[in-house]
Protein backbone atom coordinates (compact mmCIF):
# COMPACT_ATOMS: atom_id res chain seq x y z
CA UNK A 1 0.00 0.00 0.00
CA UNK A 2 2.85 2.15 -0.04
CA UNK A 3 2.66 4.10 -3.44
CA UNK A 4 -0.97 4.32 -2.60
CA UNK A 5 -1.38 8.16 -1.55
CA UNK A 6 -4.95 7.36 -0.04
CA UNK A 7 -8.30 5.04 -0.04
CA UNK A 8 -11.20 7.32 0.62
CA UNK A 9 -12.80 5.82 3.07
CA UNK A 10 -17.31 5.23 3.10
CA UNK A 11 -17.09 6.69 -0.95
CA UNK A 12 -20.73 5.37 -1.92
CA UNK A 13 -21.71 6.95 1.47
CA UNK A 14 -20.36 9.85 1.21
CA UNK A 15 -21.32 10.99 -1.98
CA UNK A 16 -24.99 9.18 -1.72
CA UNK A 17 -25.02 11.68 1.36
CA UNK A 18 -24.08 14.66 -0.45
CA UNK A 19 -27.22 14.66 -2.52
CA UNK A 20 -25.27 15.98 -4.92
CA UNK A 21 -27.37 18.54 -7.38
CA UNK A 22 -25.38 18.20 -11.50
CA UNK A 23 -25.85 21.75 -11.77
CA UNK A 24 -24.19 22.68 -8.11
CA UNK A 25 -21.35 23.96 -6.48
CA UNK A 26 -19.90 21.92 -4.05
CA UNK A 27 -16.21 21.88 -2.23
CA UNK A 28 -14.18 19.01 -1.10
CA UNK A 29 -11.79 20.99 1.71
CA UNK A 30 -9.64 17.56 1.98
CA UNK A 31 -8.38 16.58 -1.82
CA UNK A 32 -5.78 14.46 -0.43
CA UNK A 33 -5.56 11.65 -3.03
CA UNK A 34 -8.41 13.31 -4.87
CA UNK A 35 -11.08 10.20 -4.65
CA UNK A 36 -13.93 12.15 -3.40
CA UNK A 37 -13.43 14.53 -5.58
CA UNK A 38 -13.06 12.82 -8.54
CA UNK A 39 -16.52 11.13 -7.60
CA UNK A 40 -18.07 14.73 -7.08
CA UNK A 41 -17.35 15.46 -10.37
CA UNK A 42 -18.67 12.24 -11.68
CA UNK A 43 -22.18 13.75 -10.30
CA UNK A 44 -21.81 17.07 -11.35
CA UNK A 45 -23.07 17.85 -14.69
CA UNK A 46 -21.92 20.84 -17.42
CA UNK A 47 -22.62 23.60 -15.00
CA UNK A 48 -21.77 22.21 -11.59
CA UNK A 49 -18.50 23.44 -10.03
CA UNK A 50 -16.14 22.04 -7.83
CA UNK A 51 -13.27 23.18 -4.98
CA UNK A 52 -10.93 21.25 -4.04
CA UNK A 53 -8.85 22.36 -1.33
CA UNK A 54 -5.13 20.98 0.20
CA UNK A 55 -2.79 22.56 1.95
CA UNK A 56 0.27 20.08 1.88
CA UNK A 57 2.16 20.49 -1.27
CA UNK A 58 2.76 17.21 -1.72
CA UNK A 59 -1.05 17.05 -2.36
CA UNK A 60 -1.06 19.98 -4.41
CA UNK A 61 1.29 18.34 -6.53
CA UNK A 62 -0.67 15.03 -6.81
CA UNK A 63 -3.38 16.92 -7.97
CA UNK A 64 -1.44 18.47 -10.79
CA UNK A 65 -0.91 15.12 -12.73
CA UNK A 66 -4.80 14.43 -12.05
CA UNK A 67 -6.96 14.52 -15.56
CA UNK A 68 -9.18 16.92 -13.16
CA UNK A 69 -6.67 20.19 -14.15
CA UNK A 70 -7.87 19.43 -17.72
CA UNK A 71 -11.60 19.71 -16.53
CA UNK A 72 -12.59 23.84 -16.37
CA UNK A 73 -15.52 23.00 -13.76
CA UNK A 74 -12.68 22.26 -11.67
CA UNK A 75 -10.61 24.69 -9.49
CA UNK A 76 -7.77 23.16 -6.60
CA UNK A 77 -7.28 25.16 -3.83
CA UNK A 78 -3.75 25.09 -2.04
CA UNK A 79 -4.53 26.27 1.34
CA UNK A 80 -5.51 25.25 4.82
CA UNK A 81 -9.43 24.59 5.18
CA UNK A 82 -10.06 27.21 7.97
CA UNK A 83 -9.69 30.09 5.12
CA UNK A 84 -12.42 28.40 3.46
CA UNK A 85 -14.63 31.88 3.71
CA UNK A 86 -11.43 33.78 2.05
CA UNK A 87 -11.17 31.41 -0.93
CA UNK A 88 -15.11 31.71 -1.76
CA UNK A 89 -15.24 35.27 -1.26
CA UNK A 90 -12.01 35.38 -3.82
CA UNK A 91 -13.91 33.05 -6.64
CA UNK A 92 -16.95 35.28 -6.05
CA UNK A 93 -18.84 32.45 -4.30
CA UNK A 94 -21.25 33.26 -1.90
CA UNK A 95 -22.93 29.96 -1.58
CA UNK A 96 -22.44 26.44 -2.25
CA UNK A 97 -24.63 23.11 -2.32
CA UNK A 98 -22.67 21.11 -0.46
CA UNK A 99 -19.44 20.12 1.79
CA UNK A 100 -17.59 17.46 2.11
CA UNK A 101 -14.68 16.98 4.75
CA UNK A 102 -12.21 13.93 5.31
CA UNK A 103 -10.56 14.43 8.14
CA UNK A 104 -8.42 11.71 8.27
CA UNK A 105 -4.52 11.54 7.96
CA UNK A 106 -3.84 10.34 4.08
CA UNK A 107 -1.94 7.02 3.76
CA UNK A 108 1.25 8.85 2.41
CA UNK A 109 1.41 11.02 5.32
CA UNK A 110 1.51 7.76 7.98
CA UNK A 111 3.25 5.66 4.74
CA UNK A 112 6.33 8.43 3.93
CA UNK A 113 9.03 8.14 6.94
CA UNK A 114 10.62 11.95 6.07
CA UNK A 115 7.15 13.50 6.66
CA UNK A 116 7.34 12.20 10.49
CA UNK A 117 3.36 10.98 10.98
CA UNK A 118 3.86 7.29 12.65
CA UNK A 119 5.58 6.20 15.13
CA UNK A 120 6.70 3.04 12.68
CA UNK A 121 9.25 4.89 10.50
CA UNK A 122 12.58 6.35 11.31
CA UNK A 123 13.13 9.70 10.22
CA UNK A 124 12.79 13.39 10.86
CA UNK A 125 10.04 14.44 13.87
CA UNK A 126 8.16 16.76 11.21
CA UNK A 127 4.75 15.98 11.14
CA UNK A 128 3.75 19.30 8.88
CA UNK A 129 0.98 19.06 7.19
CA UNK A 130 1.74 22.51 5.72
CA UNK A 131 5.50 22.06 5.00
CA UNK A 132 6.04 25.87 4.57
CA UNK A 133 5.01 26.08 8.13
CA UNK A 134 7.35 26.80 10.55
CA UNK A 135 6.55 24.42 13.68
CA UNK A 136 7.82 21.26 13.83
CA UNK A 137 6.44 18.13 16.43
CA UNK A 138 10.32 18.53 17.13
CA UNK A 139 10.25 22.06 18.07
CA UNK A 140 7.02 21.32 20.42
CA UNK A 141 8.63 18.40 22.26
CA UNK A 142 11.71 20.46 22.67
CA UNK A 143 11.06 23.91 23.68
CA UNK A 144 7.34 23.30 25.65
CA UNK A 145 7.24 23.05 29.17
CA UNK A 146 6.12 19.49 31.18
CA UNK A 147 3.43 21.28 32.06
CA UNK A 148 2.62 22.42 27.99
CA UNK A 149 3.44 18.49 26.86
CA UNK A 150 1.18 17.33 29.55
CA UNK A 151 -1.62 19.15 28.63
CA UNK A 152 -1.43 18.81 24.80
CA UNK A 153 -0.76 15.31 25.33
CA UNK A 154 -4.23 15.01 27.91
CA UNK A 155 -6.53 16.87 25.39
CA UNK A 156 -5.25 16.02 21.98
CA UNK A 157 -4.44 12.26 22.91
CA UNK A 158 -6.68 11.70 25.85
CA UNK A 159 -3.66 10.12 27.63
CA UNK A 160 -4.14 9.03 31.00
CA UNK A 161 -0.12 8.98 31.99
CA UNK A 162 0.28 12.24 29.90
CA UNK A 163 2.17 13.65 32.86
CA UNK A 164 4.26 10.25 33.33
CA UNK A 165 4.93 10.58 29.41
CA UNK A 166 5.98 14.63 29.47
CA UNK A 167 8.42 14.06 32.40
CA UNK A 168 9.64 11.30 30.19
CA UNK A 169 10.55 13.42 27.00
CA UNK A 170 11.79 16.27 29.59
CA UNK A 171 13.95 13.85 30.96
CA UNK A 172 15.46 13.14 27.65
CA UNK A 173 16.15 16.41 25.62
CA UNK A 174 18.02 17.51 28.46
CA UNK A 175 20.39 15.04 27.42
CA UNK A 176 20.46 15.76 23.51
CA UNK A 177 17.66 17.21 21.64
CA UNK A 178 14.77 15.22 19.58
CA UNK A 179 14.90 15.73 16.41
CA UNK A 180 14.04 12.06 15.37
CA UNK A 181 10.58 9.64 15.54
CA UNK A 182 13.04 6.97 17.07
CA UNK A 183 14.35 9.10 19.73
CA UNK A 184 10.63 9.88 21.05
CA UNK A 185 9.23 6.66 20.63
CA UNK A 186 12.33 5.19 22.81
CA UNK A 187 12.53 7.57 25.53
CA UNK A 188 8.73 7.24 26.02
CA UNK A 189 8.86 3.52 26.25
CA UNK A 190 9.41 3.18 29.71
CA UNK A 191 12.13 0.41 30.42
CA UNK A 192 11.06 -1.56 27.25
CA UNK A 193 13.19 -0.81 24.17
CA UNK A 194 12.21 -0.39 20.61
CA UNK A 195 14.68 -1.85 17.64
CA UNK A 196 15.01 -0.50 14.05
CA UNK A 197 15.01 -2.77 11.07
CA UNK A 198 15.16 -1.96 7.76
CA UNK A 199 14.04 2.15 8.83
CA UNK A 200 10.65 0.43 10.51
CA UNK A 201 10.78 0.93 14.30
CA UNK A 202 9.78 -2.08 15.99
CA UNK A 203 7.22 -1.25 19.10
CA UNK A 204 6.06 -4.07 21.65
CA UNK A 205 2.06 -4.60 20.67
CA UNK A 206 1.52 -3.73 24.46
CA UNK A 207 2.69 0.21 23.61
CA UNK A 208 1.32 0.47 20.46
CA UNK A 209 -1.80 2.26 21.45
CA UNK A 210 -0.14 4.87 23.23
CA UNK A 211 2.46 5.39 20.51
CA UNK A 212 -0.45 6.15 18.60
CA UNK A 213 -2.50 8.40 20.80
CA UNK A 214 1.35 10.14 21.15
CA UNK A 215 1.59 10.98 17.50
CA UNK A 216 -1.87 12.24 17.42
CA UNK A 217 -1.91 14.47 20.04
CA UNK A 218 1.92 15.79 18.83
CA UNK A 219 -0.15 15.78 14.87
CA UNK A 220 -2.84 17.51 16.07
CA UNK A 221 -0.84 20.44 18.37
CA UNK A 222 1.58 21.35 14.66
CA UNK A 223 -1.15 21.72 12.86
CA UNK A 224 -3.85 23.24 14.88
CA UNK A 225 -6.12 20.72 13.72
CA UNK A 226 -9.26 21.19 16.03
CA UNK A 227 -8.83 25.07 15.68
CA UNK A 228 -8.91 24.93 11.80
CA UNK A 229 -12.05 22.72 12.04
CA UNK A 230 -13.73 24.79 14.14
CA UNK A 231 -13.66 27.47 11.71
CA UNK A 232 -14.21 25.61 8.32
CA UNK A 233 -17.55 24.21 10.28
CA UNK A 234 -18.73 27.92 11.07
CA UNK A 235 -17.86 29.20 7.48
CA UNK A 236 -19.50 25.94 6.06
CA UNK A 237 -22.46 26.66 7.87
CA UNK A 238 -22.71 30.33 6.57
CA UNK A 239 -22.35 29.55 3.18
CA UNK A 240 -24.37 26.27 2.46
CA UNK A 241 -27.86 27.17 0.71
CA UNK A 242 -30.82 25.66 2.48
CA UNK A 243 -30.94 22.40 1.11
CA UNK A 244 -27.23 21.97 0.63
CA UNK A 245 -25.58 19.64 2.87
CA UNK A 246 -22.13 19.06 4.55
CA UNK A 247 -20.69 15.73 5.11
CA UNK A 248 -18.01 14.86 7.30
CA UNK A 249 -15.91 11.75 8.68
CA UNK A 250 -13.86 11.84 11.69
CA UNK A 251 -11.67 9.32 13.14
CA UNK A 252 -10.64 9.76 16.49
CA UNK A 253 -13.62 10.68 19.68
CA UNK A 254 -12.36 15.02 19.99
CA UNK A 255 -13.00 16.07 16.03
CA UNK A 256 -16.01 13.39 16.14
CA UNK A 257 -17.53 15.44 19.44
CA UNK A 258 -16.61 18.89 17.80
CA UNK A 259 -18.39 17.85 14.50
CA UNK A 260 -21.52 16.37 16.29
CA UNK A 261 -22.12 19.06 18.67
CA UNK A 262 -22.25 21.86 15.77
CA UNK A 263 -24.58 19.79 13.56
CA UNK A 264 -27.05 18.94 15.93
CA UNK A 265 -26.56 23.01 17.35
CA UNK A 266 -25.56 24.65 15.03
CA UNK A 267 -23.16 26.24 17.40
CA UNK A 268 -19.48 25.64 18.65
CA UNK A 269 -20.60 25.25 22.00
CA UNK A 270 -23.16 22.44 21.00
CA UNK A 271 -25.63 24.58 23.34
CA UNK A 272 -28.66 23.94 22.07
CA UNK A 273 -31.08 26.15 21.98
CA UNK A 274 -35.34 26.47 22.01
CA UNK A 275 -37.65 28.72 20.65
CA UNK A 276 -41.11 29.76 22.85
CA UNK A 277 -43.20 26.33 21.87
CA UNK A 278 -39.89 24.09 22.82
CA UNK A 279 -38.65 23.59 19.58
CA UNK A 280 -35.27 23.24 18.91
CA UNK A 281 -33.31 25.78 16.94
CA UNK A 282 -30.92 24.92 14.76
CA UNK A 283 -29.74 25.70 11.08
CA UNK A 284 -29.23 21.93 10.39
CA UNK A 285 -31.63 18.76 9.76
CA UNK A 286 -29.18 15.40 10.85
CA UNK A 287 -28.96 13.01 7.59
CA UNK A 288 -26.51 10.72 9.40
CA UNK A 289 -26.64 10.40 12.59
CA UNK A 290 -22.29 8.57 13.17
CA UNK A 291 -22.34 6.03 10.13
CA UNK A 292 -19.76 3.49 10.22
CA UNK A 293 -17.51 1.18 7.51
CA UNK A 294 -19.01 -1.85 6.71
CA UNK A 295 -17.63 -5.28 7.29
CA UNK A 296 -16.13 -6.04 4.13
CA UNK A 297 -14.79 -2.34 3.30
CA UNK A 298 -13.06 -2.99 6.21
CA UNK A 299 -11.54 -5.57 5.26
CA UNK A 300 -10.71 -4.14 2.16
CA UNK A 301 -9.29 -0.88 4.01
CA UNK A 302 -8.73 -1.62 7.54
CA UNK A 303 -7.55 2.15 8.04
CA UNK A 304 -11.77 2.93 7.36
CA UNK A 305 -12.32 0.97 10.60
CA UNK A 306 -12.60 3.80 12.48
CA UNK A 307 -14.19 6.06 9.98
CA UNK A 308 -17.68 7.63 10.85
CA UNK A 309 -19.84 9.54 8.72
CA UNK A 310 -22.02 12.33 9.72
CA UNK A 311 -23.97 14.17 7.40
CA UNK A 312 -26.37 17.14 7.98
CA UNK A 313 -28.48 19.31 5.83
CA UNK A 314 -28.70 23.09 6.16
CA UNK A 315 -33.02 24.20 6.90
CA UNK A 316 -34.05 28.28 6.30
CA UNK A 317 -33.20 28.04 10.42
CA UNK A 318 -30.37 30.05 11.95
CA UNK A 319 -29.33 29.10 15.33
Amino acid sequence: MGNVYHIPAMLPETIEGLHIHPAGTYVDVTFGGGGHSRAIMGELGRTGRLFSFDQDIDAYRNAQSDALTEDPRWQFVHSNFRYLRNFMDYYGVEQIDGLLADLGVSFHHFDEAERGFSFRFAGPLDMRMNQSAKRTAADIVNTYSEEELARVLYLYGEMKNSRQIAKAIVRAREKEAITQTEQLVQCTMHNAQCTINNGQIEVPTMMKKDMARLFQALRMEVNDELGALREMLVAACDLLKPGGRIAVLTYHSLEDRLVKNFLRSGNLEGTIEKDFYGNILTPFKLMEKGLTASEEEVEHNPRSRSAKLRVAEKTMHNA
